[in-house]
């Protein structure tokens, strides 16, 4: 076993662990406190993390997980440096589209790791989670885990392109009921659907995802490697397009009166009066 400790990451002020055992890089979510609440740093860890995973030869598979009862809830609120700001509403505007667009760049390297990632999902896994979860290769989550992208009820665009990876995954007409709708949908529906290999009693979940992980991980590494290029070359047809529109429209609605309103209605636990605005 070999315990990792990135420089770039200060102690204290971790968002995820990185640990390597028998071939298998253990990548842990360890704010179980905040539900492994999504911020922009966390964003910048994932793509450091991803940097030290993509050159390390030891590791031939990717096991991402969160600590606690969440997988990861939805983006931190309460996290410094959350919100963007500006001079006016373009350059306010300009600044989230740049801001997504590097987001975006972090997220993608975690994707295009050579490794294949295989993640373990329990508990609440909504918004930016379920993003993150999306973009791994094989999902296996436990009877508890619930999915869902809630940000069209406070007035934004989904941001990270989890809508389109879930019309890749499940077609057009889940991306839409589930972006649209904001609606919840259980671990059972997941798998009915597509969006999940496999799922397991709660007990289970850590058993069952690191067995596939080290599946994985026995086979020949250059194979592997070039099985998840081909299919990813496949199925990712037209993704980098279609996320520069994506963080133009996220960056349109995150800076619109409506999502000024959303959020203010949530933490007030009001419905939202939306004006399109």
């Amino acid at each position: 076993m070999l315990d990792i400790l990135d420089h770039d990451i200060p102690r204290g002020q971790e968002r995820m662990t990185l640990r390597i055992e028998n071939g298998v890089g253990l990548l842990t979510l360890c704010r179980p406190e905040q539900l492994n609440g999504w911020s922009w740093e966390s964003s910048r860890q994932l793509g450091v993390m991803a940097d030290r995973l993509r050159f390390d030869d030891s590791v031939r598979a990717v096991l991402l997980r969160g600590e606690g009862r969440a997988f990861c809830a939805g983006i931190d609120v309460t996290a410094p440096g959350g919100g963007i700001t500006g001079r006016t509403s373009a350059e306010r505007t300009q600044r989230y589209y740049e801001g997504i667009r590097w987001v975006h760049e972090r997220f993608a390297a975690f994707a295009g790791l050579p490794q294949p990632v295989i993640a373990a999902v329990q508990g609440h896994c909504l918004g930016f989670g379920f993003e993150l979860a999306l973009m791994a290769d094989i999902r296996i989550a436990a009877e508890d885990a619930v999915f869902a992208l809630p940000e069209a009820g406070i007035g934004v665009a989904v941001d990270a392109g989890g809508d389109m990876r879930i019309a890749r995954e499940a077609g057009a007409g889940w991306a839409k009921y589930l972006a649209l709708t904001g609606r919840r949908m259980d671990a059972a529906t997941a798998e009915r659907i597509g969006l999940l290999q496999a799922v397991t009693p709660v007990g289970e979940l850590e058993r069952t995802a690191r067995s596939v992980a080290e599946a994985v991980a026995a086979n020949a590494p250059l194979a592997v490697r070039h099985i998840k290029r081909s299919v990813d070359a496949y199925a990712d047809a037209g993704l980098g397009e279609a996320l520069d529109r994506t963080a133009l429209a996220a960056a349109l609605t995150l800076t619109s009166q409506d999502a000024a309103e959303g959020y203010a209605a949530k933490a007030a636990r009001r419905p939202p009066h939306f004006d399109g605005i």
